[in-house]
């Protein structure tokens, strides 16, 4: 048997404005669901309102997204970061990192619960959500990225954003 002569298309991922002005993302939606008629060579809309910030203390991430009107063939990106929140959390609001652990602590795995805390950095994942059981016996990832806003190691100014260390420069 030979292979197809026509190869599936890639999916794409379009983010655009609903008739509420909601912003939502999803793939290959019909263009009778824009709220403005895009045509040719128009290039991007203007830049959405900023999102809330994803934490309330001790340094987090907000987007903005827009709309390229030429068919998907706009030069850039439609998704832009800033920092947000950057006052100090209280000492009993703990590690952020850890408390993203700790979230799963009802998952059960071979039917044992288990309480998590957070792995020793890893250069190799610094955004991953890597996780061991109390007693340090089991490491497992339990989230592919981290949360926006979450430090990619201790100690540093560093964060992850979309599950991409995003270096910050020293002050």
């Amino acid at each position: 048997m030979s292979p197809p002569s026509n190869p599936a298309p890639k999916k794409k991922v379009k983010v655009f404005l609903d008739r509420k002005v909601n912003l939502r993302i999803g793939s290959r939606f019909p263009r009778s669901g824009l709220t403005s008629a895009a045509t040719p060579n128009m290039g991007w809309d203007a830049w959405g309102p900023w999102s809330d910030c994803s934490r309330t203390c001790g340094g987090g991430a907000s987007f903005s997204l827009r709309r390229c009107l030429d068919s998907g063939n706009c030069d850039g990106k439609n998704l832009r970061y800033r920092r947000c929140s950057s006052a100090d959390c209280p000492l009993e609001a703990g590690d952020f990192r850890a408390q993203q652990c700790s979230a799963h602590n009802d998952l059960k795995l071979q039917g044992v619960s288990h309480e998590w805390s957070p792995t020793p950095y890893d250069p190799s994942a610094p955004c991953a959500l890597r996780c061991q059981a109390s007693g340090g016996g089991l490491t497992v990832e339990l989230a592919p990225k981290v949360l926006d806003g979450t430090r990619c190691r201790d100690g540093a100014l560093d964060m992850c954003i979309n599950g991409v260390c995003q270096v910050r420069a020293t002050p």
